[in-house]
């Protein structure tokens, strides 16, 4: 028998070594790279099947109109151009940190509700500007992809389980104000208000994971209530105008 085999093996080794495997992060990368493939892949088709494409997985108000719900994941795949370095590393950063911290599965749900969430509420604002008129032909049929809401949901949520109550606080303070400054401008997007709404959404989250997790609730209310703040603004910039993306 080896000598390795009588050991008696330690539990705080396995312990330790099982957390380890566990967190090291790789649906991120997975993720990240299969949609800067298939951006590049995109890139090579001629412009107006390339556009085809992408209207078709988009979250519009066409589609969802259609009952086309299965956009609101299909879009989380196809972006409209291939991601810029520095966009797809905080994008690594962000989902990878989440990931490394809560596991895969968590992570993907606190993307996924910023996503579809954040998707859902600018088509219910949308709808609701457009009670009574016709919406422009722009905004109905936008393309409308691409991983962003689902980045700042998990960025609100990663800045609302900072553990030191100053630095959460500031965090916090300092992306709503992030959030906020485009959809307070006059040539606004309703994707600017899209990405409001899921910061909005992910601070939400990560406001009732680490008030759970901390004792007393009092920064926690604090935070919740500045992002019912961001998720209102979001969806008021909707209704008032937001404007395609040309």
């Amino acid at each position: 028998m080896r000598s390795s085999e009588m050991r008696p093996k330690s539990p705080w080794g396995e312990r330790f070594g099982g957390l380890a495997r566990r967190r090291i992060p790789w649906v991120t990368p997975l993720y990240v790279g299969a949609v800067q493939a298939g951006a590049y892949a995109t890139a090579r088709l001629p412009r107006e099947r390339r556009v085809e494409l992408l209207r078709r997985h988009s979250t519009n108000v066409g589609n969802l109109r259609a009952g086309r719900w299965g956009t609101l994941v299909t879009s989380a795949a196809f972006v409209e151009e291939p991601l810029p370095v520095p966009y797809g590393a905080a994008l690594l950063a962000a989902l990878g940190t989440a990931e490394a911290r809560w596991g895969p599965r968590r992570a993907a749900g606190v993307f996924a509700a910023g996503h579809i969430g954040a998707s859902l509420l600018v088509y219910g604002g949308l709808r609701a500007r457009g009670r009574g008129k016709d919406l422009p032909e722009a905004t109905v049929r936008a393309l409308d992809v691409g991983a962003s809401y689902g980045f700042y949901a998990t960025f609100g949520a990663l800045a609302a389980t900072v553990p030191h109550r100053g630095a959460r606080a500031a965090a916090t303070a300092g992306l709503l104000a992030h959030g906020i400054r485009p959809v307070l401008r006059p040539g606004r997007t309703f994707t600017d208000a899209g990405h409001l709404t899921a910061l909005a959404l992910g601070l939400a989250i990560g406001t009732g994971t680490g008030t759970r997790a901390r004792r007393g609730a009092g920064a926690g209310t604090r935070a919740g209530r500045g992002a019912g703040a961001g998720t209102g603004a979001g969806m008021g910039a909707v209704v008032r105008g937001g404007q395609a993306r040309p």
